[in-house]
């Protein structure tokens, strides 16, 4: 564990170190947000934090390939992520400069996504009814169709300073803790990529956020949103798709569904927002990808929450779906749900402060 935990550090510090000259390019290069009828930020902003991310991503492995325990998880998986990540960053930047059309983007994840193909990442089976072997032109398909809708659910759930960032290290801390308790634990080789991808995630993250927290000094774009999307879609695939489901829960007395569901309840708030702005925007009668002011994040602002609580109850709501799936395979499942439910209490809590808060606001102004 503590490789690891340096491992998150490296790449923490490196990130953060990185990230204001990435700012200082973004803008000399054009590469800004500026302001749209559907954005919450007020001012322009540079992009391009998906460039911070991949370069601290790179030295960070560099750096670890010299640490023994950590050194056993670079292989023929791990090439294959990181390249496929580099692929999407660079289609990211492009989109980021010069706003790619939908089109355009599709292929270019799908390509992302046939790069993880050939490196091995696939989906091989499914924990259904014991375990389903995939033919392999289906899980090639599964494959690439999950790794497109997980980066652009990440994508769609980008839309609040620091929202995306936070949210992804949740679920990357979520993958890792499950991984590593595969890898380290229990002794399955195969958990050893996705434990070295979702720790280096996690560093990503932590770095990258006090730059992208309200007020945002740089947006991560579209090249940190799909280079996230693919490393937590590729860890997902390697983690669950690949690794004996019918092992883990024989040594665990675990539910076989586990696995299954874990990329699902880890990704749930980025996958339910991406979900109902697909069918809600389908009903009207528009392009499933035409913005609006409908996400969930913009529904929990109109209850009278700045944007700093609204990011927390995300964060919050994201960790009440993945904490308990992730740590329910290792301890007594009603633990494991407790602490789903307490997390939501907070969650709860927060919110009534928030509306508390404007209330008092509201009367004090009165009172002027």
């Amino acid at each position: 564990m503590r490789e690891y935990l340096v491992t998150v550090l490296i790449a923490a510090i490196i990130c953060y170190l990185i990230t204001p000259f990435v700012r200082d390019l973004a803008i000399k290069s054009g590469a800004v947000m500026k302001i749209r009828s559907r954005d919450v930020h007020v001012k322009p902003t540079p992009r391009w934090g998906g460039l911070a991310m991949w370069l601290s991503m790179a030295l960070t492995l560099v750096i670890v390939n010299h640490l023994p325990l950590v050194a056993k998880s670079f292989g023929r998986e791990a090439t294959g992520i990181f390249l496929a990540g580099t692929f999407i960053l660079f289609l990211g930047l492009i989109d980021d400069r010069f706003e790619l059309d939908p089109i355009t983007k599709f292929a270019g994840q799908a390509v992302a996504g046939g790069i993880l193909l050939i490196y091995g990442v696939q989906i091989l089976w499914l924990p259904i009814n014991g375990i389903t072997t995939v033919p392999a032109n289906i899980g090639q398909l599964l494959t690439i169709v999950f790794v497109m809708v997980v980066i652009n659910a990440i994508n769609f759930v980008d839309g609040l300073d620091g929202l995306a960032t936070g949210i992804v290290a949740i679920c990357a801390a979520s993958f890792f803790a499950f991984s590593y308790l595969l890898a380290v634990i229990n002794g399955f080789s195969r958990a050893g990529a996705p434990s070295l991808i979702t720790a280096i995630v996690i560093g990503l993250c932590l770095g990258f956020l006090p730059h992208n927290f309200y007020p945002a000094q740089i947006f991560m774009g579209d090249s940190g949103a799909m280079f996230l999307g693919l490393m937590i879609s590729a860890s997902a695939i390697t983690l669950t798709g690949q690794v004996d489901a019918s092992a883990i829960t024989a040594e665990n007395s675990g539910n076989a569904l586990l696995p299954l569901l874990l990329p699902f309840t880890v990704l749930a708030i980025p996958l339910l927002d991406f979900a109902m702005a697909i069918i809600r925007r389908l009903r009207a009668g528009r392009s499933p990808f035409s913005a609006d002011r409908e996400h969930i994040h913009h529904r929990i602002m109109r209850m009278g929450l700045t944007q700093q609580r609204t990011t927390v109850v995300l964060y919050l709501w994201t960790a009440m779906f993945a904490v308990p799936t992730a740590i329910a395979a290792f301890i007594p499942i009603w633990f494991a749900l407790l602490s789903g439910v307490l997390i939501f209490a907070v969650s709860v809590l927060v919110i009534k402060q928030s509306k508390n808060s404007q209330v008092i606001e509201k009367n004090h102004v009165r009172t002027k």
